[in-house]
């Protein structure tokens, strides 16, 4: 799992907050993780991507416009996250900000779900941002730095057909709130990002299933929307850049917050009359990880078991 090192000049943008900083983004290979980490770059920062990729991580880290590494590794291996942050640490020299972004999705209703899917989501969202952040925060002492753990819409509200989704959000986010309490006076701050439903593969990989797309879009406006990366990743990166303790990815989730306990009590009154609609289509829901990074998931893990993984 050994990094590739690659010295980058600034092409192209002036230096900016971030200049000179060290940034490890979790699920850097595709989505939200790939643009976070170019946009981060741009701003002047170094990056350690980590991800399931191989291939994908270095295409990446070819686009970056700093200095730059990547491990292949598993967020919920926690011997290989506490080699990615000793080798992160000797390849930059300090490690100032991570981002827990790897994060996969299952789709449909609990009963009859695939319980191998169901709970690698859990692992992998809730398990493997604190694995991340336990490996990092020794270097995030030294730095006083910054964990940033990504969460979602779905840790505030609670949608039918995305119970291990949800749940794992939730836990997430749970964390975050409790690692923020316990390090601050350590001086390392930690944040909470939200995102909606943002273009990327995993929403379109959702969106395949018809039941749920159809869902989404029988939402409220403005949670009914698929809305662009570009700027929601600017917005995470300008959380960063204030250490903020919540970054809304769109503008509108910051008032879903004051609400949120009426929530539940709402959407299980609506859902019982839309999940009545769909009737026997429940049952023909596919039962695995969506979307070509839920794929990749599933392709580390099978040669985990016919081997053991290969590092990039």
């Amino acid at each position: 799992m050994r990094g590739t090192r690659g010295m980058k000049v600034t092409k192209g943008g002036s230096a900016g907050r971030l200049d000179g900083q060290v940034a490890v983004v979790t699920g850097a290979a595709r989505g939200v993780g790939e643009l976070l980490a170019r946009k981060l770059s741009a701003r002047g920062a170094k990056v350690a991507l980590v991800g399931l990729e191989a291939d994908e991580l270095k295409a990446v880290a070819g686009r970056l416009h700093t200095e730059c590494a990547h491990w292949y590794a598993d967020v919920t291996d926690d011997a290989a996250m506490a080699r990615v942050a000793r080798e992160a640490g000797e390849r930059f020299g300090r490690v100032d900000i991570v981002v827990a972004n790897a994060g996969v999705a299952a789709g449909g209703p609990v009963d009859g779900s695939d319980p191998d899917a169901w709970r690698r989501v859990i692992e992998v969202n809730l398990i493997g941002g604190a694995v991340t952040a336990r490996a990092f925060l020794p270097a995030l002492r030294r730095s006083h730095g910054y964990f940033l753990q990504i969460a979602s819409l779905a840790a505030i509200v609670p949608a039918p057909m995305m119970s291990a989704y949800c749940a794992s959000k939730s836990g997430a986010e749970a964390f975050a709130h409790c690692l923020r309490a316990e390090v601050a006076h350590q001086g390392v701050r930690v944040g909470v990002g939200y995102l909606s439903w943002t273009d990327t593969d995993m929403v379109r990989g959702a969106d395949r299933e018809t039941v749920l797309r159809e869902l989404r879009q029988r939402l409220p406006w403005p949670a009914n929307r698929t809305y662009p990366p570009g700027p929601a990743v600017d917005r995470i990166v300008a959380g960063i850049e204030r250490r903020a303790p919540h970054v809304y990815a769109q503008w509108w989730l910051r008032g879903t917050q004051p609400v949120r306990g009426y929530l539940p009590g709402v959407i299980a009154r609506g859902a019982g009359r839309e999940l009545r609609r769909f009737g026997p289509r429940l049952a023909e829901m596919g039962q695995g990880l969506v979307g070509a990074g839920g794929a990749a998931d599933e392709a580390a893990r099978g040669r985990r078991a016919a081997g053991g993984a290969h590092g990039a």
